[in-house]
């Protein structure tokens, strides 16, 4: 008989304290807590982890090789797991291959459907698919762009050849590529390129006939192996084969542009597979119509054989539009799905599964969701719990609590002050509890009556004029300067192309959500720039170098090269990272571990949180650049932790800070949803960073759903009034407290259920 509960026994993954907890199966169970309490690390890193290591263990060798990796966690008893699935709020990425069409499989029908109703008949699907040589574009092999010379960035018209008018490197006065132009007798040298002749310039870019035109005017011929300026960097740069040196991706970079195929528009498809129609329209018109207009218009399809691909193709299309990515179209490019888009995304893929006794580990499911789009959320995740699956979740928002079976709340505080179970019970029960997630609960969140208005010394408004990216209709809307102003709207109604016109038109800086961490070597000591103040306290306090400090030089263990891990390759199966014998994991060798500061090696320093270290280091730099982190609720982090283990609410925080530290002159930035991750406890700390910004003189622009961030805000622009093609207008603009409680928007209603 099945076990009615996952039941865990010391648990000690990351922070957690030796936790034991009885988890019932076949609920919805939320997991609530502060930032950094170890909600995560008891129920991905250690939950799920250990049922996805188990599940792996059940394939061989080879066959795990090509399975996602799990690591053990420390837990001396777990009983009750299921096979789980993980649906996290990665973005989905992929390469430039990667559609919302392929990623959840809609795209599959549609071109099976195509390949037996299309007239004309073209093939097989593979006809179809921009990833197969038989559908394929030949000009853009599929990827619907082309890669071309920026031409107008390789040359300065108001230079000569000699003052460096061809900007590529290795074209300077005296290089190799120089002499084969200035050294011709062909092109003046000494002449500012604007008053060359069109022949000239053209013949200096693209050789060919106007070059051979330009020598027959001037009576001279060119050498046999003359090629223009154009003709050569494509050869080397953009025709070469293997690998690439960092310096020729970067010149790629600097000198090309991206635009759409000549041939297939964009399509991805040959000509043949683009002149092909079902119900009147190409595979490339049905793919740019919106999810929910697509669905409809397949429904028209009554072909008997056919009739499983329409059934199949409308249950996936409608499964999209019933959690909010209706206004979605199968061509989008799945780079650009934001955090909780993605995770929706991957959601659809299980929404048709016929499987049961599953556990289902979901991680802030709402994130990017408008209050009145959660209610759809949750029934999706009562749903797959009716189905007798075990639904488990991580999450802030009070709608998702509500509707738990039960809630399970880690704490009270975060790193070294959490990783304990602090209360398990139901949401009325929590409700009254005097926990930090209890507290929040019941303290009503204030509204902001006496809002900001531009200083004196800024100006007042920053414009943006007369925008249509995406499904904006020329929208013009002036943000006040030097205030903080909250861009909302339902999901997909323009928000964030509203803020991408911000920065383009305005050079504003975006403080997104994206990894700030190249490599396990990266932590808040060298993000936050204290490493050389920490060697230099070190060397001082004990009159040695300071390189003898730094785990990426003289002091780093030897065996483990101041990894403090030995990775194996064990070539088909999985990779063993193992903790340094030598230095057990601390990364210094044994001499300068010897070494302290009132009782702290540097490997303890590394063990020290934000908080610990700002009290423990009697530096005043290194006080000076780590307060900023506490201000931005990051205090818990341990200096030596790696950045890639931050999430991407924490990764935004951080930039926050380091914004605080380093910004001088007035700048405006712009955060999407920047209490992704955090507590309800925690956005005060946010609103106070914020502030923080606002009062150096900087103007705030934030995408935000977060009712307690847009009650704070100083100016309220609101977008929609729906998604996609049924948004891209402005509702509303002004002050938080003038909006009508009766204007009939998402969020209007949203902000008068919750006065």
């Amino acid at each position: 008989m099945a076990s009615p509960h996952i039941s865990i026994r010391g648990a000690r993954t990351n922070n957690l304290r030796g936790v034991d907890v009885d988890i019932p199966r076949d609920r919805l169970v939320v997991f609530a807590g502060v930032s950094g309490s170890g909600k995560s690390s008891l129920v991905f890193d250690t939950i799920a982890a250990e049922a996805g290591y188990q599940l792996n263990e059940t394939f061989p060798p080879f066959a795990r090789n090509r399975l996602p990796k799990w690591t053990r966690p420390d837990v001396e008893h777990i009983d009750g797991l299921s096979p789980v699935v993980v649906i996290d709020q990665r973005r989905l990425g992929g390469n430039a291959r990667s559609t919302v069409g392929t990623v959840t499989d809609t795209w599959t029908y549609l071109r099976l459907l195509f390949s037996r109703l299309g007239k004309p008949h073209v093939g097989e699907s593979n006809h179809f698919s921009f990833n197969d040589p038989a559908g394929m574009c030949p000009t853009c092999s599929g990827l619907g762009d082309v890669v071309v010379t920026a031409v107008d960035r390789i040359l300065d018209p108001d230079r000569s050849l000699r003052q460096g008018a061809i900007r590529l490197p290795g074209f300077g006065a005296g290089n190799y590529w120089y002499s084969q132009y200035a050294d011709i007798g062909v092109f003046d040298p000494e002449t500012p390129l604007r008053d060359w002749s069109r022949d000239a310039r053209d013949a200096l870019l693209h050789g060919g006939e106007a070059a051979a035109r330009l020598a027959r005017r001037l009576g001279r011929g060119l050498p046999k192996d003359y090629e223009g300026v154009v003709e050569r960097f494509e050869r080397i740069y953009l025709h070469a084969s293997g690998d690439m040196s960092e310096r020729k991706q970067e010149t790629i970079r600097r000198f090309t542009r991206s635009q759409v195929c000549p041939s297939c528009g964009g399509e991805r498809l040959n000509e043949a597979s683009r002149a092909a129609t079902v119900l009147g329209r190409t595979i490339g018109e049905l793919s740019r119509l919106e999810v929910a207009e697509l669905a409809g218009l397949v429904r028209g399809v009554d072909a008997p054989d056919v009739a499983p691909v329409v059934a199949a193709l409308t249950a996936r299309l409608d499964a999209m539009d019933a959690i909010g990515l209706g206004y979605l179209n199968l061509a989008r490019a799945t780079t650009t799905l934001s955090g909780g888009e993605s995770q929706r995304v991957k959601i659809v893929r299980h929404l048709g599964s016929s499987l049961t006794e599953m556990l289902y580990v979901f991680d802030e499911p709402t994130a990017g969701l408008h209050p009145t789009d959660v209610e759809s959320m949750t029934r999706l995740l009562e749903r797959l719990r009716d189905r007798g699956n075990t639904i488990l979740v991580v999450e802030h928002d009070p709608a998702v609590m509500a509707v738990a079976d039960q809630v399970v709340e880690i704490g009270p505080g975060a790193g070294a002050d959490g990783g304990r179970l602090v209360f398990q019970g139901t949401f009325s029960e929590l409700r009254r509890a005097g926990t930090p997630t209890g507290r929040a609960l019941s303290r009503p969140a204030p509204l902001k009556t006496a809002p900001r208005t531009a200083p004196p010394t800024t100006r007042a408004a920053i414009t943006v004029a007369d925008a249509t990216r995406n499904n904006l209709r020329r929208v013009t809307v002036d943000i006040p300067a030097g205030v903080m102003t909250v861009l909302t709207g339902v999901a997909g109604s323009g928000k964030s192309s509203l803020a991408a016109e911000l920065v383009e038109q305005h050079d504003a800086v975006v403080i997104d959500q994206r990894p700030v961490g190249v490599n396990r070597r990266s932590t808040p000591i060298t993000y936050t720039g204290i490493a050389p103040a920490v060697r230099r306290l070190f060397a001082r306090r004990n009159g040695v170098s300071a390189a003898l400090f730094s785990a990426n030089s003289e002091g780093a263990c030897p065996k483990c090269d101041g990894l403090g891990i030995i990775y194996t390759d064990l070539a088909f199966m999985d990779g063993q990272e193992v903790v340094c014998e030598a230095c057990e994991g601390r990364r210094f060798t044994p001499e300068v571990l010897a070494y302290t500061v009132d009782g702290l090696s540097i490997a303890d320093v590394d063990a020290l949180s934000v908080d610990q270290a700002r009290h423990r280091l009697p530096d005043k730099a290194v006080d000076r650049a780590l307060r900023h982190l506490s201000q931005a609720g990051l205090g818990y982090l341990r200096l030596g932790q790696s950045l890639t283990t931050l999430s991407g609410g924490e990764c935004q925080r951080l930039k926050i800070a380091k914004e605080l530290r380093d910004a001088e002159r007035p700048t405006t930035y712009v955060l999407d949803e920047p209490t992704t991750g955090l507590h309800m406890s925690d956005i005060d700390g946010l609103l106070r960073v914020l502030d923080a910004l606002v009062d150096r003189g900087h103007t705030v622009v934030v995408i935000e759903h977060n009712l307690d961030v847009i009650r704070q805000a100083d100016w309220l622009i609101d977008l929609g009034p729906g998604p996609g093609r049924h948004g891209g207008n402005v509702l509303y603009q002004g002050h938080v407290a003038d909006y009508p409680p009766d204007a009939g928007t998402p969020t209007a209603r949203a902000l008068a259920a919750h006065r």
